[in-house]
């Protein structure tokens, strides 16, 4: 005991020893660590099931926030992804916007003890009425993923743990996806005696090219472990854990975010529309795009910033 007290005073001492540059860095480093702030809500984001926090300049980290129910997609998930990503869109400040699970699991899919009056239980006094309000009811759940598809802004989804379900649903209607070591996918709605109707059924195909695979998941339901998952295309990168996946996608945003705003949100919806029209369509529509886009000051900022072999970062564009 005595030897262990000699020992932890003496490493005191030298840490605390004075040097040119004041404190020892171990200690400042300690010290800024215990300061960091917890990222704060942005403003007009405030929800039962989604935290959105401003993350860094530009950028936004909206989390699924249910972590003591893994996260499982209730009915307010539905309504607020829906409004969350409508705000996001129209946010002049916001140039990339990383989602995520809180928690040890990215989703568990779609809660279904919250959900079941709605499904099992539809309102109406026929057959003809009870189906139209099933139509709209799973009209808005589609929205509420097909908003992030639409939003202008670059989505990054950072995955770990469990992506099930409605979890699919939502990741392919993002523009970028990286993922954990652990994660694991998988289309699960065949087990609950359903076939998935809010866009898996419809963009996995794109996202993977593999007609065969997308059969095959959808009618076992089996479990895409994440190397396959980079194998197939349905994620452009993997990581070791939460934590590693997280930073990388935070570090791909802010690259992101020092483009153009008019250039990033002009490719992604022109991406968008390449992969659902022909070829010559999307030229057609490109051009029509561009015969505007390309008057942007933005161009001649990002070309001076390249003759004067300047970064990116340096330069001010304007809110979009």
């Amino acid at each position: 005991m005595a030897a262990s007290l000699r020992f932890r005073d003496l490493l005191m001492r030298r840490l605390m020893a004075p040097t040119p540059q004041g404190p020892r860095l171990c200690l400042r480093l300690m010290s800024s660590s215990a300061q960091e702030e917890v990222p704060k809500e942005a403003p007009d984001h405030s929800y039962e099931s989604l935290r959105v926090t401003a993350a860094q300049k530009h950028i936004l980290h909206v989390q699924l926030n249910r972590p003591e129910k893994r996260n499982a997609i209730n009915k307010a998930c539905w309504r607020e992804m829906l409004e969350c990503f409508n705000k996001i869109a129209q946010d002049p400040d916001c140039r990339a916007v990383v989602i995520s699970g809180a928690g040890k699991v990215f989703t568990s899919g779609i809660d279904l003890m919250d959900m079941a009056s709605d499904i099992l239980q539809p309102q109406g006094d026929d057959v003809a009425r009870i189906s139209w309000q099933l139509r709209s009811l799973i009209c808005r759940y589609q929205e509420t993923f097909s908003v992030i598809e639409k939003c202008p802004k670059p989505v990054i989804a950072a995955v770990h743990g469990a992506c099930i379900g409605a979890g699919v649903d939502l990741i392919t209607a993002c523009d970028i996806r990286y993922c954990a070591q652990d994660a694991f996918f998988q289309v699960k709605e065949v087990d609950i005696g359903l076939a998935a109707d809010v866009g898996t059924l419809q963009r996995l195909p794109k996202v993977i090219g593999n007609q065969s695979l997308v059969s095959e998941l959808a009618l076992t339901s089996r479990k895409m472990m994440a190397d396959e998952a980079l194998d197939s295309g349905l994620v452009s990168r993997v990581f070791p854990n939460k934590e590693d996946v997280l930073e990388a996608a935070f570090t791909l945003a802010a690259e992101i975010s020092t483009k153009s705003p008019v250039a990033a949100q002009s490719t992604k919806i022109n991406l968008i529309y390449s992969r659902n029209h022909s070829v010559p369509e999307s030229l057609n529509y490109m051009a029509t795009w561009n015969m505007s886009m390309l008057q942007t000051e933005d161009i001649v900022k990002s070309v001076q910033a390249a003759m004067e072999k300047k970064d990116l970062k340096s330069v001010n564009f304007s809110k979009l």
